[in-house]
């Protein structure tokens, strides 16, 4: 698993990683990316509103799947993945020292945790409810690239997260409903 992660490293994503940093690096994202990725820190911005959707009816079925798929990435990625696959951070891919813009994560890279919970939650939001989860799966995607303009992730470990979120949220929506066909509460 190491060297196709290395392969990808050296041949696909610290490519891109450096594109980012020397074509849009600016004072300006320099400042706003850190501010950014804040929303998707162990997805509490996403719990917190999916624990609000569920105190209100009409957005009760929201919030279910919101946490229902805010589970299943918690389980399978940062649970099970990220210690199996034992990815570097691309910062570490040299073992040079590098100024980050943000505290420096001690996890695993892969699968990028903010990126998941971000794409679940946004995109369960957006398949109840399309006028919220349009901005909600703008910020998501904002937090998505945040992680690759502070280089704490691979590209390749954003685009996994992101197929992962938008998969697990469509099975919390199945889910849901199936149960709000069985309990009163979610009718």
């Amino acid at each position: 698993m190491a060297e196709i992660f290395s392969w990808f490293a050296v041949n696909f994503d610290l490519p891109i990683l450096d594109w980012i940093a020397e074509n849009l690096g600016c004072a300006f994202l320099d400042a706003v990316m850190p501010v950014i990725t804040v929303f998707g820190n162990g997805g509490i911005f996403w719990i917190a509103l999916s624990v609000v959707f569920l105190l209100i009816p009409k957005l009760r079925k929201a919030g279910l799947a919101m946490g229902i798929a805010l589970l299943m990435g918690l389980v399978v990625c940062n649970l099970t993945l990220k210690p199996l696959c034992a990815r570097i951070r691309p910062y570490d891919f040299y073992g040079e020292a590098m100024q980050l813009l943000v505290a420096t994560p001690h996890d695993f890279s892969f699968p990028s945790g903010h990126t998941i919970a971000s794409f679940e939650a946004a995109t369960a939001l957006a398949l109840h409810n399309k006028k919220l989860g349009i901005p909600a799966l703008i910020l998501a995607g904002l937090i998505a690239f945040s992680r690759l303009y502070l280089y704490v992730h691979y590209p390749t470990d954003v685009i996994v997260s992101i197929g992962l979120g938008i998969g697990f949220a469509f099975l919390s929506t199945w889910l849901v409903k199936k149960i709000s066909a069985k309990v009163k509460f979610f009718q």
